[in-house]
């Protein structure tokens, strides 16, 4: 199945071995990849990475982003600041299959320490071709939208 989706991806030194893997995949599967770094396995700071990636998917230069991390923790946890980004992490194929089902993520955060690389790929497969459930689950993601827009305007909410 031929894909012209465009996604960006982006990691930091634990995840670059990962992220290369992924890209090759998703290559292989016909989809246009961005790729926002890292490209060495020097230390580097994840927030410039998950920043890259989160501000195409906010932008909607791309559709959907990947990142990948140690945990997977920090790369989620930077990415949904950004509006319109909603990052999920996802340790195992049920997780990344909810995150879309569910939650509608255009994002998936992926821990290389955490995950091995078969399980990696599964999930990002499975990630790849879940569809969006809608139904009560459009509801919920339109609140979690909804607190977004509120938060944006009234910024000294926190």
């Amino acid at each position: 199945m031929s894909h012209t989706k465009k996604i960006a991806i982006g990691s930091d030194h634990a995840g670059l071995k990962l992220k290369n893997l992924f890209k090759k995949e998703l290559q292989e599967k016909g989809y246009d990849v961005l790729d926002c770094g890292t490209n060495s396995e020097e230390s580097v700071d994840y927030p410039d990475y998950a920043k890259a990636v989160a501000q195409k998917v906010s932008s909607q230069d791309v559709e959907q982003g990947i990142l990948i991390c140690g945990t997977g923790i920090g790369m989620s946890i930077t990415a949904n600041k950004f509006q319109r980004v909603k990052a999920a992490l996802a340790a195992t194929p049920y997780m990344a299959k909810m995150a879309r089902a569910h939650n509608n993520a255009n994002v998936l955060c992926v821990g290389a320490r955490v995950v091995d690389q078969p399980n990696a790929l599964e999930i990002l497969r499975v990630w790849l071709q879940e569809p969006f459930e809608g139904g009560r689950h459009e509801r919920r993601v339109e609140k979690i939208l909804k607190v977004e827009k509120e938060l944006k305007k009234d910024s000294s909410c926190c």
